[in-house]
């Protein structure tokens, strides 16, 4: 494999550019008094920020190097996924996100509460919590392998230098400061992997259809519409639509990371602009990575995947093909700025992580214990801070655990795959909350245990960690609409167990 040693004008750039993104990120976070602007900045930041802060968000380094990894191995397919993205989003724009509006709340979870109870609240707030810290983990132990092999550190050092880098802006400029360094960091791995595939049309002569004439010859044509109905395939056309929508209308819907982005805007149409003007980018930001790997597939001339080392030349994952070529085959300006892409990527990933784990912790846990005037003030803001850097040590525990375990899928399903076992159970949730109006408390806590506890025998039998054969036969787009409905279906049930509400109880 070609080396991916870097000269020392490299680092100075990246160096210079963490440096630059902490320093506006302390600027940013001037004049903070209270929790509300820590977490909320103060609901004044504009749609198109929060817009560019959701595809940051949901993004991560793992996009950025896997999908192209991705269709390396299997063309455009991965594109189903995001058209079913932009579905979801339009549903949750219209039936969940003006609940959020009609009353001011610190969490997502907190309309819960106003719903069912204190426990409800608490207990999704901590599911949220478990999932998200575990997803964010392996968004922060991907990328800090490849980073690790350019820098020639030890990944445990990338992986603390990826982790401080990014705690440090957001532990001083709460959610503001997030929201802007994330639209600074979208425009910079977009311009940086549009100036990669330029490179690499040069490098191919024929441009695209050279591309996929390689494709053809190597009997591995491009595709990008699966129709076949099997369930047990990840990238389908139906997997795609409602999965990847159940999986949307789950993540930005009833999760605090996105939530709490869509609360910081200025009323609810902005948050519907800035939530369904992400879908569209998103759109062409997987087709522009997508485009990517099916480019370097044809410029390596189809050179083999092997997790076990055993073929001489091969890459170890796919995860390695995209950064093998930014750091030996692009010229060392444009491969510097690719590298500070892959920061980029990484750190607006963990800085929302961080923020929103933060936030839960504050608001679903601290305050109903110990009481309110423990979050308000100058308190609530100084609780804030110490909770990132609580949340900053155990992301960087669990990457660093995540680093040396092997994985032979590309990180970008792993993440997803975990962040899609409890997804489905918390949308589930909130659909009792709209639709269900004699649902109560006990009936949606037995409702998400039960989702939970399927779903994760779901995910540990597809690991081969469980005997459960049939878990196999269901692909993890699949998993937030199975879970989601496993929720809904059991609260309704139980609901139905005892008498409907007093005449004038609504149903949100």
């Amino acid at each position: 494999m070609e080396s991916v040693r870097i000269g020392l004008p490299t680092l100075l750039v990246i160096l210079a550019y963490l440096v630059g993104i902490n320093v506006l990120g302390a600027w940013l976070g001037r004049g903070q008094r209270d929790a509300k602007d820590y977490f909320l900045g103060a609901h004044a930041m504009p749609w198109w920020a929060v817009m560019a802060s959701i595809v940051a968000t949901e993004t991560s380094a793992l996009t950025f190097l896997s999908v192209p990894g991705d269709a390396y191995r299997s063309g455009y397919t991965f594109l189903q996924l995001a058209m079913g993205y932009l579905v979801g989003r339009v549903v949750i724009s219209f039936v969940l996100l003006p609940s959020y509006f009609t009353r001011e709340l610190p969490t997502a979870y907190a309309l819960l509460e106003q719903r069912f109870g204190v426990r409800a609240r608490r207990l999704t707030s901590v599911v949220f919590m478990g999932t998200r810290v575990l997803a964010a983990s392996v968004r922060l132990a991907v990328p800090a392998i490849p980073i690790a092999l350019i820098l020639h550190v030890p990944v445990w050092v990338a992986v603390l230098v990826l982790a401080g880098a990014t705690a440090l802006y957001t532990y001083i400029g709460g959610i503001r400061a997030v929201i802007w360094i994330d639209l600074l960091q979208v425009v910079v791995y977009l311009t940086g992997a549009a100036g990669a595939l330029v490179c690499l049309f040069q490098a191919m002569p024929g441009g695209f259809d050279a591309i996929l004439e390689a494709h053809r010859a190597a009997g591995h044509p491009v595709h990008l519409f699966d129709f076949s109905f099997g369930f047990d395939r990840p990238y389908t056309f139906w997997a795609g639509l409602l999965g990847g929508g159940f999986l949307t209308m789950a993540s930005h819907g009833a999760d605090q990371l996105i939530v709490q982005r869509l609360l910081a805007c200025r009323g609810k149409r902005d948050a519907q602009k800035a939530l369904i003007g992400s879908g569209l980018l998103v759109l062409v930001q997987f087709t522009l990575f997508l485009t990517i790997g099916v480019a370097l597939f044809a410029f390596f001339g189809g050179r083999a995947i092997d997790p076990t080392g055993q073929v001489a030349g091969a890459f170890r994952s796919s995860d390695a093909v995209f950064p093998t070529f930014i750091v030996a085959h692009l010229p060392p300006l444009l491969s510097a700025y690719l590298v500070a892409g892959i920061f980029s990527a990484a750190m607006c990933s963990e800085s929302s992580a961080l923020n929103s784990l933060a936030s839960a912790l504050t608001h679903d846990v601290v305050e109903p214990i110990f009481g309110k005037e423990r979050v308000s003030g100058a308190r609530g803001l100084w609780l804030g801070r110490l909770l990132t850097l609580f949340w900053t040590v155990v992301l960087a525990l669990l990457a660093v655990g995540f680093s040396r375990a092997g994985q032979d899928q590309p990180g970008v399903q792993i993440a997803l795959s975990l962040a899609s076992v409890t997804a489905g159970g918390l949308l589930g949730a909130f659909l009792l909350a709209r639709f269900v109006s004699r649902a109560r408390e006990a009936d949606v806590l037995w409702a998400v245990v039960t989702s939970m506890a399927v779903m994760l025998a779901l995910w540990f039998g597809s690991k081969g960690w469980l005997p459960f054969p049939a878990a196999k036969r269901l692909a993890w787009p699949w998993y937030s609409l199975v879970g989601s409905a496993i929720t809904f279906g059991v609260g309704s049930l139980l609901s139905r167990l005892h008498p409907p509400p007093a005449p004038g109880v609504s149903a949100a």
